[in-house]
């Protein structure tokens, strides 16, 4: 399983996305990371990676790293009675990423194509997103609807939700 700072930056490049990357001491939180990017433009995000109760559906939902999930409208969004965090042993096994590693970049390993792909939409007008390249000691900026172009050449469907209605 790929699990590599520079499968990212090649999906970049092979896509002709602009990006930067800032590099800083390894961030295991949105609050970590947000001090080693401080004053850069870019909407600070955070990616969880869920699954249902028995394992068997995957999900990944990016939304504004201010925002707090509720658990209970992200499972009906789902179609779920319940949801749950991923494991970090499901999350390494799925997506090969470690806890304070997880990104849409993740969705490189995942091989069987499992995982959906869900979009806040309250972040849908910010022009730059952040993420980590499946490391925690790099950041990536670059923008939204880059974001949106190199998840759907990965093969993936975007779902775009309204949370905390």
């Amino acid at each position: 399983m790929k699990n590599k700072y520079e499968d990212a930056i090649n999906l970049l490049e092979e896509h002709g996305v602009a990006y930067e990357v800032v590099e800083h001491p390894p961030a295991y939180t949105t609050e970590e990371a947000d001090r080693f990017i401080e004053g850069k433009i870019g909407c600070r995000t955070k990616t969880m990676f869920m699954t249902d109760q028995k394992k068997r559906r995957f999900f990944m939902l990016v939304m504004d790293d201010k925002d707090r999930l509720d658990m209970k409208e992200f499972a009906e969004i789902a179609h779920e009675k319940r949801v749950k965090m991923a494991s970090e042993e499901t999350l390494f096994n799925k997506l090969g990423n470690e806890a304070g590693c997880v990104s849409p970049f993740g969705l490189l390993n995942d091989e069987e194509k499992e995982v959906q792909f869900y979009f806040d939409n309250a972040i849908l007008k910010e022009e730059i997103m952040t993420f980590h390249p499946n490391i925690n000691t790099q950041t990536l900026f670059f923008k939204t609807e880059d974001l949106f172009k190199i998840v759907k050449a990965m093969g993936y469907e975007i779902h775009f939700v309204d949370l905390n209605k």
